[in-house]
C-alpha cells in the first residue's frame, strides 16, 4: 500500500520529512486535528504550536511507524484528554468517512454484477458495520466519558463510587479489526469477481487502510489507554 520507512521519531526531526516516509501520519494528524500544512518544522515545533503533549504525539506516531510503546514512556502519562480526543476523531473517520467508502466500494461492485457471491461480501459486512457502531458508539457514550472524569475528577457523582469500570470496559473491548481482516482475506481468497480490477483495487487499499489505522487504534486502548485508567482508578479507589 505505502512504502513504510520505520523511523523513531523524535521532536527534532522534521515532520514533513516523516510524513513523505510514512503517509499514514497524515491520518493521525487529523486524528489529532493538526493541520497538514507542517512546512519545515519539527515534530517539537508542532506540539508546541497545537499545545501537544510531545510525548503522547511520539508515542502514538511511533505506533504508527511499527515501535510499540516502551513501560516508562506509558508510566509517564498522566492526562488522557489527547489520548481520549485522538480515538474519539478516529470513531468519526471510521463512522463517517472509511465506511460509507468501503459501502459505496460495495454497492458499484453489487450493481454491475448482480446475482454474484459479492452479495455475500455485502450481507457480511453490513453485519459487521452493525457490531462496529455498536462498540464505538459504547465507547463515546460509556466508556470515555468515565474514563475523563477519572483523570479530570470532573462530572456528575464521584468516580471511585461508579458503578462502571476499567474491567467492564476490558470485558466488553471486542476486536473489531479481525472481521474485517476476515472481509479482507474474503475478496482476496474466495470471492471471485470478473473484470473491474480497477474498482477491486481500490476498495482492497480502502480495506488495507482501516485494517492498518484499527489496528493501532486497538493497541493505543489496550497498551496505553487501559493501563493508564486501571492506575488512575486504583488510586482513586
Amino acid at each position: 500500500m505505502y512504502r513504510i520507512h520505520q523511523t523513531y521519531i523524535k521532536a527534532d526531526m522534521k515532520m514533513s520529512v516523516l510524513l513523505n516516509d510514512n503517509p499514514m501520519l497524515l491520518l493521525m494528524l487529523e486524528h489529532l486535528n493538526i493541520d497538514f500544512a507542517v512546512r519545515d518544522k519539527t515534530v517539537g515545533q508542532i506540539c508546541g504550536d497545537n499545545k501537544a503533549d510531545p510525548g503522547v504525539f511520539m508515542l502514538i506516531a511511533n505506533m504508527y511507524n511499527g515501535f510499540y510503546p516502551a513501560r516508562d514512556e506509558i508510566e509517564s502519562i498522566t492526562d488522557i484528554s489527547m489520548i481520549i480526543d485522538f480515538l474519539k476523531n478516529s470513531h468519526n473517520y471510521y463512522k463517517n468517512d472509511k465506511y460509507p467508502e468501503i459501502k459505496h466500494f460495495i454497492e458499484r461492485l453489487q450493481s454491475k454484477h448482480k446475482g454474484s457471491n459479492i452479495g455475500l461480501v455485502e450481507q457480511f459486512f453490513n453485519e459487521y458495520f452493525e457490531e462496529v457502531l455498536e462498540h464505538l458508539d459504547y465507547e463515546d457514550e460509556i466508556a470515555f466519558p468515565y474514563f475523563c472524569q477519572l483523570s479530570t475528577g470532573k462530572g456528575k457523582g464521584k468516580p471511585g463510587k461508579s458503578k462502571f469500570s476499567v474491567n467492564e470496559y476490558r470485558e466488553h473491548h471486542t476486536d473489531i479489526e479481525t472481521k474485517l481482516t476476515d472481509l479482507k482475506n474474503l475478496l482476496l481468497k474466495h470471492i471471485s469477481i470478473e473484470n473491474e480490477l480497477p474498482l477491486r483495487r481500490k476498495f482492497l487499499v480502502s480495506l488495507f487502510e482501516l485494517e492498518y489505522d484499527l489496528n493501532i487504534h486497538s493497541m493505543i486502548e489496550e497498551m496505553i489507554l487501559l493501563p493508564v485508567v486501571d492506575k488512575l482508578e486504583r488510586k482513586i479507589k
